[in-house]
């Protein structure tokens, strides 16, 4: 069992042909250049604000400001690796490279990041309203007088969404590009596993660990549909429009919760009966992960050894 207690609690997120990984002072990202087999690095400092930090410090608030902070910061790690990957596109098609960094900071270049936001927070809030509404939407059209309680509507609408969700991720994890960001979604928990055991981190032993983590953001999306459908049924509506009002205000409710919940899974991880709570998030995981390879691994460990390094010194050179 890994002893969680004796390191730091550190999390990351897989991006555009590599990792990024978040520490205390700094986030680092490792992105592999396909022209040269190269590990090529972006480090980015994150400054104290004593606001954010009071307030990730408050119970249930703590969630949406870590949310709002992660996609922050992501969308900048993604950035750098989409231009990376418009680079060496350019390179292998013989395009004006300027031209392909551009388009990676186009429309192009966004869509892309919303397809891989699943495995992240990019996106998180704009795919969360979305989800939040669609759903209820449908529930209401199809089955207004499925049930006589609202709390049977709750249920349905919680499925929906969850049917959507896996549909969602099924069909983008068909696309090449999807399927080789969740092998490094896979490395980047392989990385944390082995660091939180104590192995050296090596490839092999790296290997060694599973794809899935209690910690991860797609474990947190689950919660947000199991947790919303108790929430929601604390409250009464009398029409569509009523629900899907509710469904927007009490959004951030069901963010804190659910963020709450994540940590006490993570907590109880090692303790037989209560471990299986987590299991929801895992079996999600099996979709938004896959296998990684040894050269994918290889760039998650680059990265998590960087930012351990740049960590010790508490500064970026």
């Amino acid at each position: 069992m890994s002893d969680t207690s004796k390191n730091p609690a550190y999390g990351g997120q897989a991006v555009i042909e590599g990792v990024m990984f978040a520490g205390k002072n700094v986030n680092v990202t490792a992105v592999r250049r396909k022209s040269t087999n190269a590990i090529e690095f972006y480090e980015l400092p994150r400054k104290s604000n004593k606001v954010l930090t009071g307030l990730k410090k408050i119970p249930l608030l703590r969630g949406l400001v870590a949310i709002i902070e992660s996609s922050a910061k992501g969308a900048q790690h993604l950035n750098f690796s989409a231009e990376i990957f418009a680079e060496e596109e350019a390179l292998e098609s013989g395009e004006d490279i300027e031209q392909a960094k551009e388009a990676a900071n186009s429309g192009w270049s966004l869509s892309m990041i919303l397809g891989v936001a699943v495995v992240g927070v990019l996106s998180f809030l704009f795919g969360k309203f979305v989800f939040t509404l669609v759903p209820p939407a449908i529930e209401q059209l199809l089955f207004a007088r499925a049930f006589e309680s609202q709390f049977g509507h709750n249920l349905l609408e919680g499925v929906i969404k969850m049917i959507l969700l896996l549909a969602y991720i099924y069909f983008i994890s068909l696309t090449p590009i999807i399927k080789r960001l969740f092998q490094y979604h896979g490395a980047e928990h392989k990385v944390i596993s082995a660091y939180e055991a104590g192995d050296e981190l090596t490839v092999h032993n790296v290997q060694k660990h599973s794809r899935l983590h209690y910690r991860c953001g797609s474990s947190f999306i689950v919660f947000t549909v199991i947790v919303g459908v108790f929430i929601y049924s604390l409250v009464t509506y009398d029409n569509i429009w009523d629900r899907l009002i509710q469904r927007i205000i009490l959004l951030p409710v069901v963010i804190g919760v659910s963020f709450e919940v994540l940590k006490l899974t993570n907590l109880m991880r090692d303790i037989p009966v209560l471990r299986y709570l987590g299991y929801p998030g895992l079996w999600l995981q099996k979709l938004t992960t896959k296998e990684p390879l040894d050269d994918q691994v290889e760039v998650s460990i680059a990265s998590f050894k960087r930012m351990l390094e740049l960590e010790k010194v508490g500064v970026v050179k």
